[in-house]
């Protein structure tokens, strides 16, 4: 698959569809754009649309950092503009999803000109309280996994338990899929370090809440009603933060995107494209 450059950061990148308008989508900490899974992506292409999704740095098949170097939220969404400028775009709506979302306000806040709708999913603005997860879900971002080379299935384990931990109580996942996907994940690129450093970015930008309210744009905020991981409080605080913006609830839905939500973070997406128009 092509990559885009921002420096001496290689971004592995994958595009869906032929539209005449990109929706960029971003995903979250540790997590590779496999995340927005291919049948995700065909149901923006098959509105018109063309999707690009991306591994964000220290994430997937893009460029890897050594320890003790460090980046920032403003690091990561240049990386996102470096896409665009690979997919010749000049402009695209942009979705993200927990840190995706975060990365997505930092692209609307320092490249306003290049972003024509947001749709921040199961973020927050950094601000108080905005991200205090349940002590369980704290740690699946706390606990290392197994060595896979020891105990694959021990790793494996480790990582459905996760997923489950900070699921969707109200969307289940069909049987199997999961655990497929642990695997699938590993065997596409493995980097347990790179999460730390992502974090840290997140740290390191710190509270976005004034810097939004200065935003002018189509914003959906989506949240799960059942977030452990970033609590509702995160999306309530960016849709007060963001002038305009919408907020849609929904009930049983944690932190993560199940196939059973796919229409309702799709027509999330595709309503703020629409309002840019």
């Amino acid at each position: 698959m092509p990559k885009a450059r921002n420096g001496d950061v290689a971004i592995e990148y994958e595009v869906f569809g032929e539209g005449p308008e990109t929706i960029l989508l971003i995903n979250g900490l540790g997590s590779q754009m496999t995340r927005w899974p291919e049948a995700f992506c065909a149901k923006l292409a098959a509105k018109g649309y063309r999707a690009v999704r991306f591994d964000n740095r220290d994430t997937g098949l893009s460029t890897w950092f050594e320890p003790g170097q460090a980046y920032t939220l403003s690091d990561m969404a240049a990386d996102a503009m470096a896409v665009l400028d690979a997919v010749g775009a000049a402009k695209a709506h942009v979705a993200g999803v927990s840190m995706g979302g975060m990365i997505g306000q930092v692209a609307a806040i320092e490249h306003p000109d290049r972003t024509l709708s947001l749709t921040s999913i199961m973020s927050a603005t950094g601000g108080p309280g905005t991200m205090d997860s349940t002590p369980a879900a704290a740690a699946v971002l706390s606990t290392p996994p197994p060595n896979p080379q020891a105990d694959f299935e021990a790793f494996v384990a480790h990582g459905v338990n996760n997923a489950l931990t900070i699921g969707s109580p109200g969307y289940p996942w069909p049987q199997g899929a999961l655990r497929a996907r642990v695997i699938a994940e590993h065997g596409r690129a493995f980097n347990p370090t790179g999460s730390a450093r992502q974090m840290a970015a997140i740290r390191a930008y710190g509270d976005r809440t004034e810097r939004l309210k200065t935003l002018r744009l189509p914003t959906i905020v989506l949240h799960g009603a059942d977030d452990p991981l970033v609590p509702l409080a995160g999306g309530q605080a960016t849709a007060a933060a963001i002038p305009g913006s919408e907020l849609r609830v929904i009930a049983s839905m944690g932190h993560d995107l199940p196939p059973a939500l796919f229409d309702i973070v799709a027509d999330a997406i595709l309503d703020a494209a629409e309002r840019a128009k």
